[in-house]
């Protein structure tokens, strides 16, 4: 998903994206949903997620 996409759903979450690099602003969406805040972190590899939007840039 490139940056656009992705500012677009924090937008629809609520959030202001601002400056905030891809990687935080996925985070800041994920903790806003509810989810953990594990995009492209060493969780992400066992995570589970098999449904998530951010899986195809994430693993």
């Amino acid at each position: 998903m490139n940056m656009t996409e992705v500012k677009a759903v924090a937008k629809d979450r609520g959030v202001k994206p601002g400056k905030m690099k891809k990687e935080v602003l996925i985070r800041r969406i994920q903790e806003i949903e509810g989810n953990p805040q594990c995009f492209n972190t060493s969780f992400s590899e066992q995570c589970g997620q098999i449904e998530c939007i951010w899986r195809n840039d994430c693993v």
